[in-house]
């Protein structure tokens, strides 16, 4: 892999300069679709110049939920900051890549982009002073191909080789981010055999969507050299945990953390509960985009640590919101994950649909029920009722019909957005509900 710098690119000037200085032989533009699959085409270095004064122009019919054929030019503007190389490219000729934001030929900012949904949210929170932090927990799945789940090891929660067999395989993952400039805090082998988590540093939304997006890419791109595969499917294996990507998250206002009171006994302050409280009201409206495919239901059932139930409390992870106590009392360690998204989602809509949720809460003033410590997946039904604890959608049909009922979704969105993501997702719905499965022949042909 490439021995290189991490660059701080600030303006085209900048980049131009490392490209010179690297001989960089051609510049990868990344965007997502709207389910949030990496879209990439590159450029010789003869063009970049022109595509910062300019974009460079695409057929955005041919990109899913973007335009109709009749309106289909549209421009990609590449974001500087966001250069670095590819470390999986040849060393002799290096291979960079920016993120871009995509427009309209007349410059405004597209609609479809999941990129400007979420730059709007931010903006929204900025007019009010806050900065937005996520820090996302994505777990994966390595396996031996594609074509199957065969795992390549029997390791559990934070075991070691012999039994963790990916250990090489996450080192490899994590010298390839930070070549890339971002920073790992520590990496470990997952509950279930063959599956891993490498947590990565908070940081600011926009920031964190892009590293996101990146790290899945690393992740596939170094697998594939160690003759592996790695999967981000939310419940591959059935009978086995799955994989989330529970987002710590807070806000920050004149670097001062909003969500902490040296006061309360939890040490939050009053915005932290009201977020809390948008998220736990509006998680069932924005669970289709959180967990966004047929299969993220799979991991969603009680049991295999999948929080489904709509509570928060401090240390008990069965809940959909914890607030984490590993260092409490301190200001800037206070924050509050949600638990129930899972890592195949789009990130720029994820963080975006959490972050309105959250806002919202705090605008309306929403009251925090008190915490559950206790194991919600050991109460009863009347327990539960007791508690007024209610569920997530049980399927991805329930939660797009939730979606679309929902007045903040389709603002948070924009309604080009959220009704494109919704006719894509009835779909993949209508696609799943006919299919006659294995399990269905194998329970039901024998006697009926």
């Amino acid at each position: 892999m490439i021995d290189s710098p991490v660059f701080n690119c600030r303006n085209a000037d900048d980049v131009m300069k490392a490209v010179r200085e690297y001989n960089v032989s051609f510049v990868q533009f990344w965007f997502v679709d709207v389910i949030g699959t990496l879209k990439s085409f590159q450029i010789t270095i003869s063009e970049l110049e022109g595509a910062f004064d300019e974009g460079m122009g695409f057929d955005g019919s041919s990109i899913l939920g973007f335009a109709r054929i009749h309106e289909s030019d549209m421009v990609a503007i590449p974001d500087p900051t966001t250069f670095q190389l590819v470390p999986w490219r040849p060393v002799d000729r290096p291979v960079a890549r920016m993120f871009c934001d995509i427009k309209n030929p007349d410059g405004t900012p597209y609609v479809a982009d999941s990129r400007y949904v979420l730059k709007r949210i931010l903006s929204k929170a900025a007019e009010k002073g806050y900065t937005f932090y996520v820090g996302p927990e994505l777990e994966f799945f390595l396996f031996e191909s594609s074509k199957q789940p065969t795992i390549i090891d029997h390791g559990g929660y934070f075991d070691a080789p012999p039994l963790d067999l990916g250990n090489d395989v996450r080192r490899d993952i994590i010298f390839a981010l930070n070549k890339m400039g971002i920073t790992v805090e520590y990496s470990h082998h997952e509950v279930a055999p063959s599956q891993h988590e490498i947590d990565l540093r908070y940081a600011e939304a926009l920031q964190m969507a892009d590293i996101a997006v990146t790290y899945k890419t690393v992740c596939k791109e170094i697998s594939r050299r160690h003759g592996c595969y790695a999967s981000f499917m939310p419940k591959p294996i059935f009978g086995q945990n799955g994989s989330g990507m529970h987002t710590h998250q807070s806000l920050f206002k004149n670097g001062r953390n909003v969500f902490y009171d040296a006061n309360d006994k939890h040490f939050l302050s009053a915005e932290c509960k009201s977020y809390i409280a948008g998220l736990l009201k509006h998680a069932p409206e924005f669970c289709a985009v959180t967990n966004q495919w047929v299969n993220s239901y799979k991991r969603l059932v009680p049991g295999y640590e999948a929080p489904v139930y709509l509570a928060w409390a401090r240390r008990n992870r069965s809940s959909l919101v914890r607030v984490p106590l590993y260092k409490p009392g301190k200001e800037v360690a206070t924050r509050v994950e949600l638990r129930s998204p899972d890592p195949a989602c789009n990130p720029y809509l994820a963080f975006a649909v959490m972050l309105a949720a959250g806002l919202k809460g705090m605008e309306e003033g929403y009251k925090l029920p008190d915490p559950v410590e206790e194991d919600i997946f050991e109460m009863t039904t009347s327990e539960r009722s007791a508690h007024k604890i209610e569920a997530l959608p049980g399927s991805l049909g329930e939660a797009v019909a939730v979606m679309e009922q929902s007045a903040l979704l389709k603002e948070a969105l924009g309604e080009h957005i959220f009704s494109k993501f919704i006719e894509n997702k009835k779909k993949e719905w209508d696609d799943y509900r006919v299919q006659v499965t294995q399990y269905e022949l194998d329970r039901y042909l024998p006697f009926l």
